[in-house]
Order: structure tokens, then sequence, then C-alpha cells
């Protein structure tokens, strides 16, 4: 399972808010809610991210074993 917890510790290091993502960037609020339910988006999307926080994809997701 993927998951963004790294997500939100890059935005708060790099001074970043979902409210700059969806105002100054075009990220738009339904990929923002997708993101902290820990849901599918697209890798466009996560390029994205990458790109605005100058960080790698480790520092966005990060695969965790889900249980079966």
């Amino acid at each position: 399972m993927i998951v963004y917890d790294p997500l939100w510790k890059t935005m708060k290091d790099k001074g970043f808010t979902t409210y700059t993502l969806r105002e100054k960037h075009g990220i738009s609020n339904s990929t923002v809610q997708r993101l902290k339910k820990n849901m599918p988006v697209s890798t466009y999307t996560l390029n994205t991210l990458c790109r605005l926080l100058d960080c790698t994809l480790g520092e966005v997701a990060a695969y965790v074993k889900a249980e079966p």
C-alpha cells in the first residue's frame, strides 16, 4: 500500500500547506483529499509534487506492506 505520510513532513519542512498546493499551485481539492486518505493518485500528480517541493519521490510517498 502506498502512503503519503512523508509528504506531510516534507511540506511542513518546506513551508507548504494544503492551501498553498490548492490556491497557488493548482492542485485540486479532490487530489488533496485523496492524498490525505492514502488513495491512489496519478504519477503526474506525484511528479508535480516532487517538482513543487524540490524533493524525491521517497519524500512524498512510501510503500507499506499491507497485512493480508
